[in-house]
């Protein structure tokens, strides 16, 4: 095709085709590309798609990216490999791989289809991390901090980091629980794979950290290295290292140690012997804890046998020295009794005579105190009878009372028509007033007249 000045057009599809013949004369056989892994990414069909950018600028986000296509069959063998190795692939991480370029025309990309992973640079790269995580945690002196712990005896109380419903999970609790002791166990879930895991696992140890647990475990069932990868990271490390309780690791694996394992407090290569010694020592505890009482108790019935044996001749000792005092007192007192008596008897004679001679004494005085009595009595006598009104009123004298029984001894207040009562030696007699005379006193000279006219009241 030409176009109006005779120069060649090209069609998209001559265009490409011009394209992919440029590049297998530039590029005629499989090329090496190292680069940064941007983004990973496995297709629900198997095949691997990776982005990769130079180390230099893969935070730039203008920066040339090549596109790497690893088909599924490939892809699986190599990620065996790379299981194998502990290795994880993922974004971040700086790779070296072969592959042909090809043009995909549909989108006119140029991708690099992967048909090998230098994972010889990879493990090194791997190994320098452990290596480098390690002697961080050497240089900070925490890498044998927490194996300097002691675990509290008996350890009944379990903090632990699981991925609940796991196997490595159930195998740890089952084997707990069918030891019989009482243990209790405070589960702090966590991602024990993946890119979350450090993260998750470093928290739940902190968490488990500022708890009241006797020992913190760390659990995870079998995986390939690259499953594993997580105990290795300087998190996950650095947090069992700091930690302020002893930390046991039972993480299934039967190869080289993770750096987990290395500062742990104690690495068992399984959950269920790390969860089996707990219980061992849990049984141990609880054995020596019941020869320690039997011990104890056998040591009490000695002490209690000797001490009854003690007592009991002490208390025959004391009920002797006891009955000679007694005898000792009884002697005593009874020839105090017989001097007492003697003694009595005299002074009960003496009395005797005392008593006589006082009694003599108080009759004759008595005597004459009570002619003495007499004579006053019959004077008080005499005395009263001649105070006695009756005596008056036989001599002619009378008694006057009003209506209320009151002695008159004045006029005043006594009205005509007011009854009286005029009692005489022989009787009363009942009368009515009808006048009332006032007898006035006048007082003159050398002595007193009275004045018989006084005024009358009605």
């Amino acid at each position: 095709m030409a176009d109006h000045d005779g120069k060649p057009v090209l069609s998209i599809t001559e265009l490409y085709q011009g394209i992919e013949q440029a590049l297998r004369g530039a590029f005629p056989t499989e090329i090496w590309v190292a680069g940064e892994v941007r983004s990973f990414n496995v297709s629900s069909r198997g095949h691997c798609y990776l982005d990769l950018v130079d180390p230099a600028g893969a935070k730039d986000a203008g920066a040339p990216v090549l596109k790497v296509i690893c088909w599924s069959g490939r892809w699986g063998r190599l990620r065996a490999k790379l299981d194998g190795l502990g290795i994880t692939l993922d974004a971040g991480l700086v790779v070296r791989v072969r592959g042909e370029l090809q043009l995909y025309r549909a989108r006119g990309d140029i991708s690099l289809i992967l048909s090998e992973m230098d994972t010889d640079a990879l493990l090194g790269n791997v190994a320098a991390e452990r290596a480098r995580v390690v002697r961080a945690l050497i240089d900070d002196g925490v890498f044998d901090r927490n194996r300097s712990i002691p675990v509290p005896v008996p350890p009944l109380r379990v903090g632990l980091v699981a991925s609940p419903g796991t196997e490595g999970y159930r195998d740890f609790v089952g084997s707990l629980a069918a030891s019989g002791m009482a243990f209790r166990v405070t589960v702090v879930a966590a991602q024990v794979q993946g890119r979350e895991a450090p993260a998750s696992v470093a928290q739940a140890i902190a968490v488990l950290g500022r708890s009241e647990c006797d020992v913190i475990a760390v659990v995870r069932g079998g995986g390939s290295k690259a499953d594993l990868a997580a105990f290795d990271t300087e998190p996950v490390a650095r947090a069992i290292a700091t930690s302020p309780i002893a930390v046991w690791t039972g993480i299934g694996h039967t190869g080289d140690l993770s750096v987990a394992d290395e500062v742990a407090n104690r690495a068992w290569i399984t959950p269920t012997e790390c969860a089996q010694e707990l219980a061992r020592r849990v049984d141990a505890a609880w054995s020596a804890g019941v020869e320690a009482g039997l011990r104890v108790a056998t040591g009490a019935r000695t002490q209690l046998d000797r001490q009854a044996d003690r007592l009991a001749h002490q208390a025959a000792t004391l009920r002797s020295e006891a009955q000679r005092r007694i005898d000792g007192h009884a002697a005593a007192l009874g020839a105090r009794a017989t001097a007492m008596a003697v003694g009595a008897r005299r002074v009960v004679r003496d009395a005797e005579g005392a008593v006589t001679d006082t009694a003599i004494r108080l009759s004759r005085s008595s005597r004459r105190r009570l002619v003495t009595e007499e004579s006053q009595l019959t004077q008080w006598r005499r005395l009263l009878a001649a105070y006695d009104y009756h005596r008056q009123l036989e001599r002619g004298y009378t008694v006057t009372r009003d209506e209320d029984g009151r002695v008159v001894r004045s006029v005043a207040g006594i009205r005509a028509g007011a009854r009286l009562a005029i009692q005489a030696a022989d009787g009363a007699v009942r009368a009515r007033v009808e006048d009332v005379s006032v007898t006035r006193r006048h007082g003159g000279g050398d002595g007193e007249h009275d004045d018989e006219h006084g005024g009358t009241q009605r």
